[in-house]
């Protein structure tokens, strides 16, 4: 019963990220739209540069609701686990884009210290105002609606959205330096500042989807803790081939061996264990296998 419990809330959350995401998507297509045909129609090159920034959050937050559709699939001959690996692959992606977005505004602003140009900072503030609603209100909604905290997929999406926040934030503040003292170096000091905060957030999503894809143990679970916990079991003599792995957010799997005595019940401890590492560590999907002395396998490797 627990087991299906927490299936349904692990699709529940998923549900919500999808709807989140589909929310985002519409409203950040919709502003690039404006600031397109807004920038053609008043020969705004500014307009126009903020739509292409709008292209690449629209490609990232698809690319999160493409890898949740895609890890609804069903597993296969091939694939046992199913596809949910492509939410994480979708994070570590997204994550590469914001080290690369950070490093193209880094040398721009560097160029732009050496040779400050004039900006048209009242078009400019305007342009970053649209912008800032627009993405702030999709960070409501990916918020509202999906677990932007422990979904690393759905964190990567909603960190491209408080870049853009964070950038147009600091648009708007250059903007009213620029316009009330002249001073054109404000522009390129402000995005130094706001890409730095973006490298930080980037380097947190990629050390999470590389930790993942390494099979790494999730933070949740006190490791330690757990295998004393099956070794305090009565019967139980030692853990070994113990692993604790993500197979994506949310979705956490184990498995161990356990060595019991002869005389013991295995069923009974099988049961214990189950229930054990499902109350008090929140995992669901595990497999043990339980040997007594008579039993013999190969060494293992890991």
């Amino acid at each position: 019963m627990a087991h299906s419990h927490d299936h349904g809330h692990f699709e529940e959350l998923r549900e919500g990220n999808k709807k989140g995401l589909l929310i985002a998507l519409s409203i950040t297509t919709f502003i690039m739209l404006l600031e397109f045909f807004g920038g053609l129609l008043t020969n705004s090159l500014a307009l126009l540069a903020d739509s292409g920034h709008m292209l690449s959050d629209a490609s990232s937050l698809l690319l999160s609701l493409v890898a949740i559709w895609f890890a609804t699939k069903k597993a296969s001959d091939n694939k046992t686990y199913g596809f949910y690996r492509f939410e994480i692959l979708a994070a570590l992606f997204n994550g590469v884009t914001l080290f690369v977005i950070s490093g193209f505004i880094l040398v721009e602003a560097y160029e732009r210290f050496l040779e400050p140009p004039t900006v048209a900072s009242g078009t400019m503030m305007g342009i970053a105002l649209i912008g800032l609603l627009a993405n702030l209100l999709s960070a409501w909604f990916l918020m509202r609606k999906g677990d932007v905290k422990d979904n690393v997929n759905l964190r990567s999406a909603y960190l491209h959205v408080i870049g853009d926040a964070l950038g147009s934030v600091g648009a708007i503040a250059a903007g009213i330096v620029m316009l009330v003292f002249d001073w054109y170096l404000a522009d390129p000091l402000i995005s130094v500042l706001v890409s730095l905060l973006i490298l930080k957030s980037a380097w947190g999503i990629l050390k999470q989807s590389v930790h993942i894809l390494m099979e790494g143990a999730p933070s949740t679970v006190d490791t330690g803790k757990l295998k004393a916990s099956l070794q305090n079991i009565d019967g139980v003599i030692d853990v070994h081939d113990f692993h604790i792995w993500t197979i994506t957010s949310g979705l956490d799997s184990f498995s161990c061996h356990l060595t019991i005595r002869d005389e013991a019940d295995e069923q009974l401890i099988l049961q214990q264990a189950i229930e054990l590492i499902q109350e008090n560590h929140q995992i669901s999907h595990s497999t043990i296998q339980v040997e007594k002395s008579g039993l013999c396998h190969g060494e293992l490797l890991v």
